[in-house]
């Protein structure tokens, strides 16, 4: 038997990332006794399992409003705020879009991307790699965090005052950049200190028009 491992995780509402029992239930049930189930630091289930019966099982877990992403070396799905000042204040509908477009690239090591819907930041989202928090009707842009280890350190802020209209196009810019320049296990905040923030701040509005 040839072991395979995908990552699942429930979306996000407002609440924050929260797997309804009957989701855990049906998981449980159709992964099978020698499949191994993990939890990670960003808010994923990694399911090990015999590959022959992935594809049925991941249908199945879809079936049940689960979404699936590959495990290993990507952008983790956004890891988010309980949305506690409202779907709206806080800025669902961006964070759907957001998690849509930066999830499952193939990067130099696993990008975990954080977001607050306001200056709270309960998701702790300045010890992520990237963290987007909402200031308004703005966007604060953070890089660099590192949680573990002796030398852990909170993200600097990147860029202060950016538009909706600019987000998404900044956040798979930096992630473009790691995928570009990225040595390989090299985690991201290293990333950004040998690229320097200055460098990677003249990459990304090279590319994308700030107004902000």
């Amino acid at each position: 038997m040839t072991v395979k491992k995908f990552a699942v995780t429930p979306g996000f509402e407002v609440g924050g990332t929260l797997f309804r029992p009957e989701q855990l239930a049906v998981l449980g049930s159709i992964v099978g006794p020698d499949a191994q189930i993990e939890m990670t630091t960003f808010k994923q289930l990694y399911v090990a399992m015999d590959e022959e019966r992935i594809s049925e099982v991941q249908e199945q877990l879809k079936q049940v409003g689960l979404e699936v992403h590959p495990a290993g070396f990507v952008s983790k799905s956004l890891i988010t705020c309980n949305f506690c000042r409202g779907a709206e204040d806080a800025g669902l509908d961006v964070a759907k879009r957001l998690d849509e477009a930066a999830a499952d690239h193939k990067v130099p090591s696993p990008l975990k991307i954080g977001y607050a819907g306001c200056a709270l930041g309960t998701s702790e989202p300045l010890l992520k790699d990237i963290a987007v928090v909402k200031m308004k009707d703005v966007f604060d842009i953070y890089i660099g965090g590192e949680p573990k280890g002796i030398k852990a350190n909170i993200a600097q802020l990147f860029m202060k005052g950016v538009t909706e209209e600019q987000l998404l196009p900044m956040i798979l810019r930096l992630i473009s950049i790691f995928q570009e320049n990225g040595k390989k296990k090299e985690n991201y905040s290293r990333f950004v200190k040998r690229m320097t923030p200055e460098k990677l701040h003249e990459l990304v509005s090279s590319s994308v028009e700030i107004t902000a």
